[in-house]
């Protein structure tokens, strides 16, 4: 369920949502991380739901020593008015047990809210790879036969990969394959339901490993780039974003001096 912070909820009709999949190495939540701080967007509303491990903590997006104090919560929704752009940003795991109630959840919320497109942001564990899929980048998406329709072209002309369905039985010809994600989380069922529910989605992922997942992050947002031209180049040709205060902690404090 959606509150807003403000007594006129906002309206959603013809934006573009991004909202990151839990998944391996949190790499979607560091990207979208990046987009909301490089982009300073407005906190609108949180996601209230049983669904999610609840949890409370300061502004991750702090710049100044007054805003440094807010409370935010699990699951929050920023927006860019200019941009047509909003971002779900979910900061803890989900319950397991509810995860088929979540994704429901989030369909019905798009769909009441008229979002012109979804992506969803995510990525898969690199040692599960098939062969073919070691070839090339390490970058894949996913388009419901809406978005196929809207913006296959563009990412066909971009020159992206779209994610290979497996075989459940390497080496057999008469199995039929599959779409796998491990470590993906609800990425599938939430593809699966975009399908079904004829939505204009998307998933941009990427194949990494558990560890320092920065440099991921910053991989699977320029790739985002790409395709919805959130951030303008440098001179150089390089993105420029900005790494939000928090990141400072993402790997607990150092170590204290008194011990050596």
């Amino acid at each position: 369920m959606f509150i807003p912070v403000e007594a006129t909820p906002p309206s959603f009709k013809g934006f573009t949502l991004i909202l990151p999949a839990i998944a391996v190495g949190n790499v979607a939540q560091l990207a979208v991380d990046l987009i909301v701080s490089t982009l300073s967007m407005k906190r609108v509303g949180y996601m209230h739901t049983d669904c999610l491990v609840p949890m409370v903590g300061p502004n991750p997006y702090a710049t100044s020593a007054e805003d440094a104090g807010e409370i935010h919560t699990t699951a929050e929704v920023y927006t860019d008015a200019e941009k047509k752009l909003a971002v779900l940003q979910i900061r803890s795991p989900l319950i397991q047990s509810r995860s088929k109630k979540f994704r429901k959840l989030l369909v019905s919320w798009i769909k009441a809210s008229e979002f012109s497109r979804t992506v969803v942001l995510s990525s898969s564990h690199a040692y599960q790879r098939d062969d073919q899929q070691l070839k090339g980048t390490p970058l894949r998406y996913l388009v419901t036969p809406a978005m196929r329709t809207a913006s296959g072209p563009a990412l066909t002309e971009l020159g992206w990969m779209e994610m290979e369905r497996l075989s459940p039985f390497p080496g057999l010809v008469e199995a039929v394959p599959r779409l796998s994600i491990p470590g993906g989380g609800v990425t599938k069922g939430l593809f699966t339901d975009g399908c079904q529910e004829e939505l204009c989605l998307a998933v941009v992922l990427v194949f990494c490993s558990e560890g320092d997942n920065v440099p991921d992050a910053f991989t699977l947002v320029n790739h985002l780039n790409e395709w919805l031209l959130l951030v303008d180049n440098d001179k150089r040709g390089a993105q420029k974003w900005k790494v939000p205060g928090s990141w400072r902690l993402l790997f607990g404090s150092s170590h204290p001096p008194s011990i050596f």
